[in-house]
């Protein structure tokens, strides 16, 4: 696993934090996915959700008020 990678994250978007835990495969495509969990209270999901999304898209750049930036910014490690 690519443990350098792993950590906290601020979705840009958004500004939310998440930890990034790890990668997984999707058991269809064998595409390489983040596994990642919120660290704020959701009424809307539940609270310290959990999510996958495409490791392509988790690390992609984005178009926000007319500059690229990092979908997630990286925050700092976990200790």
């Amino acid at each position: 696993m690519e443990q350098s990678l792993l950590g906290i994250y601020k979705h840009t978007k958004s500004w939310k934090m998440y930890q990034l835990l790890g990668f997984a495969h999707d058991t269809e495509t064998l595409e390489q996915c983040a596994v990642y969990q919120s660290l704020y209270d959701s009424k809307e999901f539940w609270n310290n959700a959990m999510w996958v999304r495409p490791k392509s898209m988790f690390f992609e750049n984005i178009i926000l008020d007319g500059k690229l930036v990092p979908r997630f910014e990286y925050v700092a490690p976990v200790e």
